[in-house]
């Protein structure tokens, strides 16, 4: 009899806990206190200064901090805007989370994931607020501090094992401040290439998640656990120096390609020429080009009265797409009235070099380059030539890190040859006593180059590269960026000197990359802004 007993009252025991757990959890879930007061709504100008200070938060930081702009417009435009982007959107959320679920609905044996209702509610997000930085860099760098308050409906309906679960999203709540930066900036529409969204802190996210119709978020320790769990999850995927990249424009589209590489070429020698002067032999040389433009084309020395000329001539071109860059070679016979006359040509495509590897070709002169050209069958001669393509070496820091660090140094840009980059930026404040028509002019080892002059513009801006192929590092050299201003008229004042700044390139060669903004000597307040690249090969 008293076994019994024990068996019946564990049983009742058991019965009791699970009972008092179920009706526990629908009273947690849906009773309601009937006890709640309405908040009193007061005038601020009646509130003590530390209430004054427990509201402060909600504030927009458009009052409180003069950094951020007040953005009303950009609300409205968005308000007007939402009904559309709410539709918009959650199209993309169904197309994207399509072939994401199907993948793990085989893998766990679901029947089905649908959405059942779908929408991000009638009210938009805010923006609190917009700061914009300045950098000397080609970039926008702008942080909206965003809030959103929004009564989406999110159902997803959940079959498997013959059951069927729903689950429903409301009461979203998310608080953010982003860093969005744009660049590089291109003279392309929409004028940026690269768009990276950063998030400033941890973001804050409240939501309801119903199930059977019971919000589990009110359970306590859940909670606080979810909010945990998001709050790292995308702290580790997005919080600043973490970014999201976006590409707009693709490399193809981009009007300028950095360079990449430095191709080595010497042109050794030719033989059995065609001869084409009517008293004598040939004066061949040979002319070299990879690309358009002046730097993209060199010449060699003419060899008077020779078919079988050798030359041992060494030549540096900067490669930017060595996939479809190739080497043109026009060997041609001076002539000192008439126009040269072309013995012959031939032309080397870049992919077909190994990087760091010099080869050696001896390839037959053609006429043109069409394969089915018959006059390709006629000798012409031979040229003899060593190729090497050297890619620029890989920056061990990024600029972040080059930025903050400073002076760390770069060993690798101290021993070999390399590309040296001159970009003149812009002018700020320059004055002249007769006119203000400015120019820069970049003096390097003896050559001087120029930028367009600018008409009346005391702070002109004008984006120009200048290229300079070096066997060494400009390691005791100096530039020297002179602002000029140039007449328009017949004046007695043609030009006139507004400035000049002279720049150690040993900084450059250590950092590979310095951007800054020089104060004009001569100048009241003058000032340049020059970024200077060293691209050692």
């Amino acid at each position: 009899m008293g076994f019994f007993s024990t068996i019946f009252g564990l049983f009742g025991f058991g019965i009791g806990i699970t009972l008092g757990l179920v009706i526990g959890y629908f009273l947690f879930i849906y009773w309601q206190p009937d006890d709640v007061k309405d908040p009193i709504i007061r005038p601020l100008g009646e509130l003590d200064s530390k209430t004054l200070q427990n509201l402060l938060p909600e504030i927009p930081l458009w009052v409180k901090n003069p950094d951020y702009d007040r953005v009303d417009w950009l609300n409205r435009f968005v308000g007007n805007l939402w009904p559309y982007l709410n539709k918009a959107i959650c199209k993309m959320i169904r197309e994207t989370t399509k072939p994401i679920v199907d993948q793990y609905s085989t893998k766990f044996k679901i029947e089905s994931v649908d959405f059942e209702c779908l929408t991000l509610g009638t009210l938009p997000p805010a923006v609190q607020g917009i700061k914009s930085y300045e950098t000397q860099e080609r970039e926008m760098i702008i942080e909206p501090a965003v809030k959103w308050a929004g009564n989406p409906n999110i159902t997803v309906v959940v079959k498997a094992f013959g059951m069927r679960a729903t689950v429903q999203l409301v009461d979203l709540q998310v608080f953010a401040t982003a860093r969005i930066t744009f660049k590089p900036l291109v003279p392309n529409f929409p004028c940026f290439s690269k768009i990276f969204v950063s998030l400033m802190e941890k973001p804050h996210i409240d939501f309801g998640l119903k199930l059977i119709g019971g919000d589990l978020m009110s359970i306590p320790g859940l909670y606080s656990f979810v909010q945990d769990i998001i709050k790292d999850q995308v702290a580790n995927l997005y919080l600043w120096p973490k970014a999201l990249e976006v590409t707009v424009l693709e490399e193809d589209k981009v009007a300028t390609k950095k360079p990449v590489g430095m191709l080595h070429v010497k042109i050794v020698s030719a033989r059995g020429l065609r001869k084409a002067d009517f008293l004598g032999k040939s004066d061949p040389y040979v002319k070299l080009s990879l690309g358009k433009g002046a730097l993209s084309t060199k010449k060699t020395q003419v060899k008077m009265n020779t078919l079988n000329p050798d030359w041992n001539e060494s030549f540096n071109f900067v490669v930017q797409d060595p996939e479809s860059q190739a080497l043109e070679l026009l060997v041609y016979d001076w002539e000192k009235v008439s126009s040269h006359d072309k013995l012959g040509m031939q032309v080397i495509p870049l992919q077909s070099l190994v990087p760091d590897e010099t080869k050696i070709y001896t390839l037959d002169l053609q006429k043109n380059m069409d394969p089915n050209d018959p006059s390709n069958q006629r000798s012409r001669g031979q040229i003899t030539l060593e190729l090497t393509y050297k890619p620029f070496k890989q920056d061990d820091i990024t600029p972040e890190e080059d930025n903050e660090g400073g002076e760390k140094v770069q060993e690798d840009g101290l021993e070999g040859g390399g590309l040296l980059i001159v970009t003149i930026l812009e002018g700020e404040d320059l004055e002249g006593k007769h006119h203000t028509n400015p120019y820069a002019r970049v003096i390097f080892r003896g050559e001087k180059r120029k930028t367009k002059p600018i008409k009346k513009n005391r702070d002109p801006r004008w984006d120009a590269e200048f290229e300079y192929v070096l066997d060494e590092p400009p390691i005791n050299d100096t530039l020297k960026v002179e602002v000029m201003s140039k007449g328009m008229g017949l004046g007695l004042h043609f030009r006139e000197l507004l400035g000049y700044v002279d720049i150690s390139l040993a900084d450059v060669v250590n950092n590979r990359r310095i951007n800054e903004k020089y104060q004009l000597i001569d100048s009241r307040n003058g000032k340049i802004q020059i970024e200077l690249q060293w691209r050692p090969s």
